[in-house]
């Protein structure tokens, strides 16, 4: 494998690298797929230096981790980190078989989603994540979207990972949301070493900086910026009023902001999809970005925006119109 990105350590001593490739896409999210396709993608993130891997049974009812798993068969598994989600188990669903999935991918609707905090659910659920990507550990493990059942998954939930971290079949433990304050009191009352927190740090939307992150600075918690460009709004170079924002339609006064803030990006020769990626970055607390690629060409493309020098003029210009904190100068 060529030489990894620049990374970022937890506490538990894995080490990110700055950007990671989340798989959501590989398990048919709004768009078909294939294994090769994937394959691709994987091989190209190798070569570019990407290192960290992220996955959810949810993602294509399993595709999305069979697979990664597959895929990274082909490569090395030393130095790589994955990380997967637990509190949706996968049940067979043989009344559904004749449809697809309502849930965005498209894929047969053979098994059926049922939220399970439960230790047993836990036990379970990263038990058949092992197998489906052909592995004998989960670098990461995150409670999956726990926004409406804190109290199994703050308790059983988390008390059920840390027997598996205690075990080594688990290396670091976590939540992934798309809200940053409920993700602030995981690091307050639970022993996480990482949180995702997908959509509230970007350049749009910093809610994250209000709570979560200085909590987490504090703590020694590691944070995963997701879902960078608010699902497509931040994804081109020229702002569509048609992309979405947070997968619905894109309020005017967020368009006009997104156009601000492109032409700010424009004036000092940056594309605002680099600028999207390169900003949670600023953050000390800040492990990783994830975004989500499909193929190989996306791959190339986030690296390349990863990598693009961004002039600090961009960052006072934003900070300094109100148009997006620096959190270099927010801390």
């Amino acid at each position: 494998m060529e030489q990894t990105l620049p990374t970022r350590g937890l506490r538990t001593g894995h080490q990110l690298t700055e950007l990671g490739l989340g798989t959501a896409q590989f398990g048919n999210l709004f768009t078909e797929t294939t294994d090769d396709e994937s394959q691709r993608a994987v091989r190209a993130a190798a070569e570019e230096g990407i290192r960290y891997f992220d996955t959810a049974p949810h993602y294509g009812l399993g595709l999305s981790e069979r697979r990664l798993g597959d895929a990274l068969h082909a490569t090395t598994r030393r130095g790589v980190v994955i990380s997967s989600k637990v509190g949706r188990l996968l049940v067979d669903s043989p009344d559904t078989t004749h449809r697809l999935d309502d849930d965005g991918f498209i894929v047969p609707a053979t098994k059926k989603r049922v939220w399970d905090f439960s230790r047993d659910g836990i036990l379970r659920s990263v038990e058949e994540s092992l197998a489906r990507l052909g592995t004998d550990r989960l670098d990461i493990a995150y409670l999956h979207d726990p926004d409406d059942h804190w109290g199994p998954a703050s308790s059983s939930g988390i008390a059920a990972l840390c027997e598996l971290r205690d075990q080594g079949v688990v290396g670091a433990i976590g939540a992934g949301m798309n809200q940053a304050a409920l993700l602030a009191e995981f690091v307050r009352q639970t022993d996480v070493d990482v949180v995702m927190v997908a959509g509230r740090f970007t350049l749009l939307d910093q809610s994250a900086l209000d709570d979560l992150l200085p909590v987490a600075g504090a703590r020694g918690v590691g944070v995963v910026a997701a879902a960078v460009y608010n699902s497509g709004l931040l994804s081109s170079t020229a702002v569509d009023s048609s992309a979405t924002y947070d997968y619905g339609a894109a309020p005017r006064a967020v368009v006009e902001r997104a156009a601000r803030i492109a032409a700010v990006c424009e004036r000092h020769g940056v594309e605002l999809p680099a600028a999207a990626i390169q900003y949670p970055l600023r953050h000390p607390a800040v492990a990783s970005v994830v975004t989500g690629m499909r193929t190989q060409e996306h791959v190339r493309g986030n690296v390349a925006r990863y990598r693009a020098v961004i002039p600090e003029a961009l960052w006072e210009e934003l900070h300094f119109t109100g148009l997006a904190p620096d959190p270099i100068r927010t801390r």
